[in-house]
């Protein structure tokens, strides 16, 4: 097989990091649409995520949150994005390169995407305090670890258990097409 030197591989990421960039920003403007919500999965020791030590300590390799009902101060960047989202009632801060994002899921459409994510070897990364919330809009935390439709079982499971207290639960079976 000939090399690619052009690297398809590093230029389609490159570009379906740019769908969730610019499905964020619109959120961030005008609100989440409809039945639209995402679960987004992250590495949380990829360089440049911002979590506090608590949340690193919990989800010390890979994270997932979701942003549906409770979530505040969504901001987009080119790099990345920052959101406010409340866990175990204790309002928290995150900040995250698109470069750390493993996966962008929509369940009200089943749309997916998968990234490959390089890790740097496991350093301190900065720890942020958590913010007094303000404005609260749509999202909720979910649990990670997990890849893909086992992180959503896992997340919709937590929250039924009352992990993520406060937080309207729908069965992701209810956008499923049977």
């Amino acid at each position: 097989m000939a090399e690619d030197h052009i690297r398809y591989d590093i230029l389609a990421q490159e570009a379906l990091r740019g769908v969730m960039r610019k499905v964020l920003a619109e959120v961030a403007r005008t609100g989440l649409p409809g039945n639209h919500h995402f679960f987004i999965t992250f590495m949380t020791g990829a360089p440049g995520v911002r979590v506090s030590s608590r949340l690193r300590e919990r989800y010390p390799e890979q994270m997932t949150i979701v942003l549906q009902y409770q979530y505040w101060d969504l901001k987009v960047t080119e790099t990345g994005f920052e959101v406010g989202l409340s866990f175990s009632d204790i309002p928290e801060k995150l900040e995250i390169p698109f470069s750390a994002v493993r996966g962008f899921y929509d369940p009200s459409v089943s749309f997916e995407l998968e990234f490959d994510v390089k890790q740097d070897p496991p350093a301190e990364a900065p720890v942020t305090p958590a913010p007094q919330p303000e404005e609260r809009k749509q999202g909720t935390p979910a649990p990670a670890g997990k890849k893909g439709a086992a992180a959503k079982k896992e997340a919709e499971a937590t929250q039924e258990a009352g992990e993520a207290k406060g937080a309207d639960v729908v069965s992701l079976d209810a956008f499923r097409k049977k």
